[in-house]
C-alpha cells in the first residue's frame, strides 16, 4: 500500500515538472516570436533611442528588375517638393519591382502655368550613375535608351478627389503587380504628378533615397566655391573682430577653420501671406515669423564662439532689401549671395540648381536655423538628423557642433528652439505640416 501510494506520488510529480517545463517552453518561443525584431521591421525603440537600420543589410536588398520600368509624369515645383515626388516615384517604383525611367524635373517655378515650366533631365543636375551605386538593391533608375519597346506602355491613370482613398490607392498599385499588368514593359503613370499620390511609406524609406541625391560635378564645385568664400569671409571676421562689418567686400584669403550659421528666411511676402493663412486655418500661432523676431531669436543661440558669419538664405526679391543685413547682434555676421560676392555663380543657373546649391550650403553649416513648416528647412534637418545619428548622436539636448533650430517656434532662453526630425514617423507627411520634430525634455 505504501509502495502503491510512493508510485502515485512520484508519477504525480513528473506530471507537474512536465507541464512546467511545457510552459516555459512557451513563454521563450512566444517571447522570441513577438520581441525580437523581424526583417523589414523599419525601427525599434530601446531605453528611448531609435534605431535606424542599415540599409546594406542583405535583409533589405532585392534585386530591382531591369527589364521592367514605371514612367511618371514631369516633376514640378521648388527643389524640395521635387526631391520628394521624385522619391515617392522611386518607391513606387520599388513597390512594383521595376525600375525607373529618369524623369524630367523642373528648372523654373511656375505655380499655375504648368505649360510654361521648362523641364530640365534629372541627370543635369544630380549625378546618375552615383544614384544607383549609392541606392544599390533599393531603388533604380534606368534611361529610355534602355527599353526594348516590345508591348506599349500599360496607362495607369491615378485617381483623384477625396472618394480616392489611401487604401483604394495602395490596392491599385498591387493590382499592378498582377500578370495581367506586370507583363507589360512600361507602366506609364498619368495625372496628377508624384507630389500629389498618397504617401505608403515611412520616412526612413524616404531619407533612404535623399541620401542618394548627389549633385554632378559642375554644381558641387559651385558649393565648394561659395562654401570656401564664406569661410574666407569668417576668417577675415575673426582677424578684424566687430568692425568687419564695415567692410562688405574681402578678398579670399587663408582657409584656416571657421564655422558658419546657415538662416532659411522665409519672411517674403507671398510666404507671408501664406503662413497667415495656414495659421488661421490650422489655430497655430508658431508659423509666421517676422525678420525682427527672427534676429531677436538667433541673438540668443550662445553655444557658437562670435564672430560668427551669417549666411542668409532668401528669396531673390529680398537680395535688394538692405533692411535684412541690418539690427544684427553685434558678433553676428549677416551676408546673402550679393554682400558675399557670388551672385554670379547663381546667377548663370536656372531656379532649380540656385535652390540645389543653397540646400548644400545650409546642409553643410555648422548650424543651421530655419522654420519648421518650410519644406525645405524641414528636409534639410531631416538630412542633417541621419547625419547626427550616423555619427552616434541620439540627443538634441546638449550643445553640439551640428545644431538645427526653429526660428518659428520658441525655446529655452528666448533663443529658437532646437530641431531634430523624428525618425519613427511612419510618413512623410508630417513635414508638410511642422509637427515632425523631437523635443528636448531634460
Amino acid at each position: 500500500m505504501e509502495f502503491s501510494n510512493s508510485k502515485l506520488l512520484y508519477c504525480h510529480m513528473n506530471t507537474i515538472v512536465c507541464k512546467i517545463f511545457i510552459l516555459l517552453l512557451s513563454i521563450f518561443l512566444l517571447r522570441t516570436l513577438f520581441l525580437s525584431p523581424l526583417p523589414g521591421f523599419h525601427w525599434f525603440q530601446h531605453k528611448r533611442v531609435y534605431w535606424i537600420p542599415d540599409y546594406s543589410s542583405s535583409v533589405l536588398q532585392h534585386e530591382i528588375r531591369r527589364d521592367k520600368f514605371l514612367e511618371v509624369p514631369q516633376i514640378i515645383w521648388g527643389l524640395n517638393n521635387q526631391k520628394i515626388s521624385f522619391a515617392r516615384a522611386c518607391l513606387t517604383a520599388r513597390l512594383l519591382n521595376r525600375t525607373l525611367l529618369m524623369p524630367s524635373l523642373s528648372a523654373s517655378l511656375i505655380y499655375k502655368e504648368i505649360d510654361l515650366l521648362n523641364p530640365i533631365s534629372f541627370d543635369k543636375v544630380f549625378n546618375f550613375e552615383r544614384f544607383n551605386s549609392l541606392c544599390n538593391g533599393f531603388v533604380r533608375l534606368g534611361r529610355y535608351s534602355d527599353l526594348h519597346n516590345e508591348t506599349k506602355p500599360f496607362e495607369l491613370q491615378k485617381g483623384s478627389g477625396r472618394k480616392w482613398t489611401k487604401e483604394r490607392d495602395l490596392n491599385q498599385l498591387y493590382q499592378c503587380k498582377e500578370g495581367a499588368i506586370d507583363k507589360f514593359e512600361v507602366i506609364k503613370v498619368d495625372g496628377k504628378h508624384p507630389f500629389l499620390w498618397h504617401d505608403h511609406w515611412p520616412i526612413t524609406n524616404y531619407a533612404r533615397i535623399f541620401e542618394c541625391l548627389t549633385l554632378v560635378d559642375e554644381i558641387e564645385a559651385d558649393v565648394s566655391t561659395v562654401i570656401a568664400r564664406i569661410k574666407a569671409v569668417g576668417a577675415e571676421g575673426r582677424s578684424k573682430g566687430s568692425d568687419f562689418g564695415k567692410n562688405p567686400i574681402l578678398p579670399f584669403s587663408s582657409q584656416n577653420y571657421v564655422t558658419y550659421m546657415a538662416i532659411h528666411m522665409r519672411i517674403e511676402k507671398d510666404w507671408m501671406l501664406h503662413c497667415k493663412n495656414l495659421e488661421r486655418r490650422s489655430n497655430i500661432h508658431q508659423i509666421c515669423s517676422s525678420k525682427e523676431e527672427i534676429m531677436e531669436r538667433v541673438a540668443n543661440i550662445t553655444s557658437q564662439t562670435f564672430p560668427i558669419v551669417v549666411y542668409l538664405a532668401v528669396a531673390d526679391s529680398l537680395l535688394e532689401d538692405n533692411s535684412i543685413l541690418s539690427g544684427w547682434r553685434e558678433g553676428l555676421l549677416p551676408f546673402e549671395k550679393k554682400r558675399l560676392g557670388v551672385w554670379n555663380i547663381y546667377s548663370k543657373h536656372p531656379y532649380l540648381v540656385q535652390s540645389a546649391i543653397d540646400y548644400e550650403v545650409c546642409l553643410r553649416s555648422e548650424v543651421f536655423v530655419g522654420n519648421s513648416f518650410s519644406t525645405f528647412s524641414s528636409l534639410i534637418v531631416l538630412h542633417r538628423t541621419q547625419i547626427l545619428l550616423k555619427m552616434g548622436v541620439r540627443s538634441i539636448c546638449g550643445d553640439s557642433n551640428f545644431s538645427s533650430y526653429a526660428y518659428n517656434i520658441l525655446g529655452d532662453f528666448g533663443a529658437p528652439k532646437k530641431w531634430m526630425t523624428d525618425m519613427s514617423a511612419s510618413s512623410l507627411q508630417t513635414i508638410s505640416y511642422g509637427t515632425n520634430n523631437v523635443s528636448c525634455h531634460v
